[in-house]
């Protein structure tokens, strides 16, 4: 699952016990990435309201675009499946694989800039010039919604970090996804296996 050693769930207590509950409560399960921040649960306290903070302005669609771009240029396999999971919700299945597997998927041309953007923002930022800006305005984003998506690639590196970094792995429960979905979505770790299989 990890790298470091963490608290099981029957021995957690305080701060702890009251993260494993409120991500078992969202999931149905507790995730992986919640176990690595046992030791700091301040840590995914103030991570999940900055990230809270930075999407609250934007359309949920947006957001998971943007999400899916900057964790699969990081190669971290973990938030590429979870927000493509995400995605799947709202824009169906078959749209979203379609998008994530190169085929004529159901984006714009802005959507795609865009895309292609957070991607350089996350993985080649000091190259981002005066052209990129302006070739989003001219998709029509206005300059708040630029920092926006520059925001999210922030944020989710910061995230994807700590999670590559201890070496937590994708939840078992993304084996549920189409495979050749989770096959183009796991760009870094593999899919932990389940109970079954261990």
């Amino acid at each position: 699952m990890s790298y470091i050693e963490t608290i099981p769930p029957e021995q957690a207590e305080g701060e702890v016990l009251a993260m494993y509950q409120r991500q078992q409560a969202h999931f149905g399960y507790l995730p992986n990435y919640a176990r690595v921040f046992c030791h700091r649960p301040e840590v995914m306290k103030c991570w999940a309201a900055l990230i809270a903070t930075i999407r609250r302005p934007m359309e949920a669609r947006r957001y998971e675009l943007v999400t899916v771009a900057a964790a699969r240029a990081l190669g971290n396999s973990y938030c590429s499946l979870a927000h493509a999971k995400f995605l799947a919700e709202l824009m169906g299945m078959e749209a979203t694989q379609a998008m994530v597997t190169g085929q004529k998927g159901p984006l714009d041309e802005a959507e795609r800039d865009m895309m292609a953007f957070a991607a350089k923002v996350a993985c080649r930022a000091q190259e981002v010039d005066a052209e990129d800006i302006e070739a989003l305005r001219a998709h029509g984003f206005a300059d708040e919604e630029i920092f926006d998506i520059v925001a999210v690639v922030a944020g989710r590196a910061f995230f994807t970090r700590i999670l590559d970094g201890l070496g937590a792995e994708p939840d078992a429960a993304y084996r549920e996804l189409p495979i050749e979905l989770a096959k183009a979505l796991c760009v870094g770790r593999p899919i932990a296996l389940d109970e079954a299989q261990r």
